[in-house]
């Protein structure tokens, strides 16, 4: 589970808390370990320590690095064989000061598609698609085997341009775990209403890595604990999906036109979306295979979420049908105050594996 520093709330029912296996504090900055010093701390939104008392005694505190729109720090890393050492060796002492148990790598993308690609080609970027395996490479030589070493990676095909056939084997013999975003699969570069977080969808990116040679039980599939819109053009009502969207973004500079966002449970709901919103969870459905959905006719508004529902559908059909090692979720504090995606999650895990398996590893995550 990711723990972020927007929304650092942990459950106190103890069912809950002990279902966790690995805590992913978000995020460190990229750029903070180009240094050739080591500083005295590094900056993170809470403790490694603190974090660590709220949770069973083997769960696994990680630190993750990155996240959307902080991709400079790692091109700077990757570029060449010194860069990629001292980078490597700042994470480890990094690692080392903090305590933590391992990192988590979050660089969106390696090879480009990231959020200034409408400015810069992905061309620009071909070769950090070797470099990211070289970097990954280098921080297990410097973190060693005792230390996780885990990414988190797109999805979309059209964002796998570093994970091919031939570096998926080098990628996966560097880490413990790789834990797909199957969330956010409908964004601003999308013009067809779909889920955010299908069924269907987060199967097929799923099969993306395996076919790619990724072990399933190193594969960890993402949960969503928030809700999205996209504004549409007319759809029809009772089949919404594969409408035209508005415009999501600008077609020069790939910049966000307001007409998408997100909130989390833990958010207070905009006042403008509260009566949109009361209507998806009221009247919208779920499709099998699909998702949760709902499309307000009145304000041309898609609404796409995960829903307990969906999780208890997800979670056998991924988890056990595709020998998953895990599944996370974007994130924990997210589904604050209630907790009851992650209580969907916790108890459709454990009715798949039962209690102990579900507690109990070391190389998986939820």
């Amino acid at each position: 589970m990711y723990l972020t520093g927007q929304h650092a709330v942990v459950p106190s029912d103890k069912h809950l808390v002990d279902g966790i296996t690995h805590v992913i504090l978000a995020f460190m900055r990229s750029d903070v370990f180009n240094i050739d010093k080591t500083p005295a701390a590094f900056p993170l939104f809470t403790t490694v320590d603190e974090i660590r008392q709220q949770f069973r005694v083997d769960t696994k505190i990680m630190v993750a690095i990155g996240g959307w729109g902080d991709s400079a720090g790692f091109e700077e890393a990757a570029r060449d064989d010194s860069s990629r050492k001292r980078w490597a060796s700042q994470v480890k002492a990094m690692v080392d000061l903090t305590g933590a148990d391992g990192i988590d790598i979050d660089w969106e993308y390696p090879g480009g598609n990231r959020d200034d690609y409408k400015l810069i080609p992905n061309s620009r970027r071909e070769w950090e698609i070797l470099a990211f395996v070289l970097l990954l490479r280098e921080l297990r030589s410097a973190l060693g085997t005792e230390k996780l070493l885990s990414i988190a990676v797109p999805a979309l095909e059209r964002d796998l341009m570093a994970f091919t056939n031939s570096t998926v084997p080098s990628i996966v013999a560097e880490v413990d775990f790789i834990s797909v975003m199957t969330y956010d699969m409908m964004n601003r570069r999308d013009n067809r209403v779909k889920h955010h977080s299908g069924v269907i969808e987060s199967w097929e990116a799923m099969k993306r890595y395996i076919d790619r040679g990724a072990p399933s039980y190193k594969l960890n599939f993402g949960l969503g604990y928030y809700a999205k819109w996209f504004m549409t053009e007319d759809c029809d009502s009772q089949h919404p999906l594969g409408c035209r969207t508005q415009l999501l973004e600008d077609p020069t500079n790939g910049a966000d036109m307001g007409k998408t966002a997100a909130f989390s449970w833990h958010d207070e709901v905009p006042a403008e979306l509260a009566d949109s919103f009361t209507k998806s969870q009221t009247q919208g459905h779920y499709e099998e295979d699909e998702g949760y959905g709902y499309w307000d006719a009145k304000e041309k508004r898609w609404w796409s979420y995960d829903t307990p529902q969906t999780i208890k559908v997800k979670v056998p059909r991924l988890l056990g049908e595709l020998q998953l090692g895990g599944v996370f979720a974007w994130g924990l504090g997210e589904d604050a105050p209630l907790f009851l995606h992650l209580r969907a999650t916790i108890d459709s895990v454990r009715g798949l594996r039962g209690d102990e398996s579900a507690v109990e590893s070391t190389k998986d995550e939820l």
